[in-house]
This record gives structure tokens, C-alpha cells and sequence, in this order.
């Protein structure tokens, strides 16, 4: 009977020992929200977390009660084995609920900001978050922009020649250059930055399935013989990765290819007149911006300069860090190109505020913040991205261009994504 009765006061201290730390952080994931865990369930973790302390405590009884002898003892290594494994693991059940509900908010404020910004991914943070938390979080990080549209007339397109010391790193080049590209990091992140010299160049392309199916840059500079390319504006995923349908208004030769509701509060039209002007329009509609001249344009934001005054940036701006493509444009014509990379796990980036100062640096008088994530690429010509970037681009899909960037997509994988448009840079 003795042996009988230790044999269950093991078992009921083991299995408790194994079960009550995760149910625990079940038990807290459910009381801060709903989404992951509905309240009947939580009503059954909040139970089986007693069942498991009551039947913790009645186990180390017997346990205490009717020790072990010696013969019977787990052999040494044993005991280390699991008790190392059993630390492990209780100590990753409290630092996940650390990170996730402790003092420093820091780790908070990424996950919300960085998930709330995309348009399939917010369950990410809905899962630990309620929506309370979700709000007072989103309430100060956000993007305060001028309210104001590109006034088109201050762009004279004279080259300047009073560059400070980031722009003589870009800007100095050879007549008849039609770019010139540099690499520095932002926040332990590789940044790149083409500056474009005759902004006439520059050209918007969509995939040629809308609503169907998404291109790759690539595919979309190919067709064009173009010599550069970065994702431009927002798009919906009909598809599992599809990218075939833009978001907002989308203008291509001065024709109207999509005209949908926008649905945010910040950016607007980004899009490039007849006159090669990069213009930043809020509160316009597809047939204003014919009038007003526009050649080419997507919908996308937060616009980081306006007519040279930049966007107040609170916290993180709201959309946390990670991979980032912005363009922008200085009062000589110059087109500026940026992408900056992330990692896997989207810790490292730039966050709007990295964007503006960025875009300052090298003199934009206008500049928007475009899709990013893990949309976020620049392809170049490939005998351009081997010869001036050193791109691998030996087992690359694409025969005429490939990414000087590392894009990173939903799946963790060191690759490029199907997407809707791209602004490119033609011969």
C-alpha cells in the first residue's frame, strides 16, 4: 500500500509540476483578452489550474510522507536531466508572461504597433491584448502629418551644389549618371538608398492580373527594361499571398486602374505629374488628380515631408519597426529610392521617425513612407546587382533583375513576395 501511494504522490507531483506553468500563462493570456482564449475556456483553464494546486500540494504530502528509499531513487543524472528541463521551462512560461505583461512596455508597444499596421497578421497581438489595451497603445504612437498636399511649384529641378556631408556622399556623380545608389545601416539593419537624377525615369507598373494574381518586381521591371525597382503602395491579398489588388486609387499613364476607398487616416496619393514632380495629395479623388496632372500614382502613407516640413512622429509613429520602403523627392528634381531591411523576427528596422530623418539627411522637400514588411525590396539589373552590390544572384528566379536587399516573408523565408505595383526606373 506504501508503494502504491508513493507511486501517486509522484505522479500527481510530476504531471502538476509539468502542467500548472502553462496553464498558468493560458490562464493570463485569457485575462487579458478574449481573442485567443473565450471566456468559457478560460472558466475551465481557471479550473484546471485549482485541480492541478490541489493536486501539487496532496502529492508533495504523500510525497513527504512516504519518502523513497534509496534502491528506489532516480539515478543522479536523471534528476539533473529533468530538473534542468523542468527550469527551463518554468522559466520560459515566466519570461513569456514578463515580456508580454510586465513593467517595460517596450516589447508591448512593438508587438501591437508592428501587428496593427498589417491588414492579416493582427491577430498577432489580439491574441495577448485586449481591445483597450490595443487602443491606449495605438493612442500614443501615431504620425501627426501636416494636413497639407505638395505644392508642386517649389520643385525648379536646378542641381544644387551646397550638399552637406551625407548628400556629397549621393549626390556627387558624373554627367549624364542616370542614378546613384549607397548602403549605410539603420538600427543594426542594412539600409539602401538609390538617388535617381532625372525623375522622368521614374515610372509607375502593376501586375497584369489585377484582381488576379500579384507580379514580382522583377517580372514587372523585365517587361520595361528597367534598371531599378522597389515596391510601391498598399494592396489586399485575396489570395493566400497573392497580392493582386491595390489599395485606394492606383493611376497608371493617366489612366484609372483602380478607385477604391482608401480607409486611413494618415498618407494619401502618392503619385508623379507629367511635369516628373513627386506629388503627396490628401483629400483627393482619382478624377482630381488627372486634373492636377497625375501621370502615375498609388495610395499609401504616413507622408513624412510636406513642402519641406516634416510629420510630428510620436513613439514609434504606430507602426513599430521592421522593413521599409519609402520615396521621396529634393527641390532639384532628384528621386529618392529608400529600402531598409529587418530580420525574421521584425525586431530591428526603422520606424517612422528613423524614415524622416533618413529622408531629411539627404535634402527631400517631399517623401512618403510605402508599403513595407515584407513587401519591402529593391531589385536591381542583374549584372548591376552582381557588379555594384555583390547579390547572390547565381539561383535566383529571375533572369533579368534580382533584389540587392534580403527580404524576409510570412513564412521566415529569405525571399521576395508577389505584389501589385512597383515604381521602376527606365533607360
Amino acid at each position: 500500500m506504501d508503494e502504491r501511494k508513493k507511486k501517486i504522490g509522484f505522479k500527481l507531483v510530476f504531471f502538476s509540476v509539468a502542467l500548472l506553468p502553462a496553464f498558468q500563462v493560458l490562464f493570463i493570456i485569457g485575462c487579458n483578452s478574449n481573442y485567443l482564449i473565450r471566456m468559457p475556456f478560460l472558466f475551465a483553464i481557471s479550473g484546471i489550474c485549482v485541480l492541478l494546486l490541489i493536486g501539487l500540494l496532496y502529492g508533495v504530502k504523500i510525497f513527504v510522507k512516504n519518502r523513497y528509499s534509496n534502491k528506489r531513487r532516480l539515478k543522479k543524472w536523471i534528476k539533473v536531466v529533468l530538473s534542468v528541463l523542468m527550469s527551463f521551462y518554468i522559466l520560459g512560461c515566466v519570461g513569456l508572461v514578463t515580456l508580454l505583461y510586465g513593467p517595460n512596455e517596450k516589447f508591448k508597444t512593438w508587438l501591437i504597433t508592428t501587428a496593427m499596421q498589417t491588414k492579416n497578421h493582427q491577430y498577432l497581438c489580439r491574441w495577448f491584448y485586449n481591445d483597450e489595451t490595443i487602443k491606449q497603445i495605438m493612442d500614443n504612437n501615431y504620425v501627426i502629418e501636416s494636413g497639407e498636399s505638395t505644392d508642386a511649384s517649389q520643385i525648379n529641378k536646378e542641381e544644387t551644389q551646397n550638399y552637406n556631408e551625407y548628400e556629397k556622399q549621393l549626390l556627387i556623380h558624373e554627367k549624364g549618371e542616370l542614378y546613384k545608389a549607397i548602403t549605410f545601416e539603420v538600427n543594426g539593419a542594412k539600409a539602401y538608398l538609390a538617388a535617381v537624377f532625372d525623375p522622368s525615369k521614374v515610372k509607375l507598373e502593376v501586375t497584369k492580373q489585377i484582381g488576379v494574381l500579384g507580379e514580382y518586381v522583377t517580372e514587372m521591371m523585365r517587361r520595361n527594361n528597367a534598371i531599378i525597382g522597389i515596391n510601391a503602395g498598399g494592396f489586399v491579398d485575396l489570395g493566400y499571398n497573392a497580392g493582386e489588388f491595390p489599395t485606394g486609387i492606383t493611376i497608371k499613364n493617366g489612366e484609372i486602374i483602380t478607385n477604391d476607398t482608401y480607409g486611413k487616416s494618415v498618407g494619401g496619393i502618392v503619385g508623379f505629374t507629367y511635369d516628373d514632380i513627386l506629388v503627396l495629395l490628401k483629400d483627393t479623388t482619382a478624377e482630381e488628380a488627372l486634373k492636377l496632372g497625375v501621370r502615375d500614382a498609388v495610395t499609401w502613407g504616413p507622408f513624412l515631408i510636406v513642402n519641406g516640413v516634416p510629420s510630428q512622429v510620436s513613439g514609434n509613429g504606430g507602426f513599430g519597426g521592421g522593413a521599409r520602403t519609402a520615396i521621396g523627392q529634393r527641390k532639384d528634381g532628384t528621386v529618392l529610392l529608400l529600402v531598409v531591411d529587418s530580420n525574421a523576427s521584425r525586431t530591428n528596422g526603422a520606424g517612422m521617425e528613423d524614415l524622416v530623418e533618413i529622408m531629411q539627411r539627404y535634402g527631400a522637400y517631399n517623401a512618403t513612407n510605402l508599403d513595407g514588411g515584407t513587401s519591402s525590396v529593391m531589385d536591381f539589373r542583374r549584372d548591376i546587382a552582381i557588379s555594384e552590390f555583390n547579390a547572390d544572384c547565381h539561383d535566383y528566379f529571375s533572369s533579368y533583375a534580382c533584389h540587392v536587399n534580403d527580404p524576409i516573408d510570412a513564412l521566415r523565408i529569405h525571399r521576395t513576395r508577389y505584389i501589385s505595383d512597383a515604381w521602376i526606373v527606365v533607360e
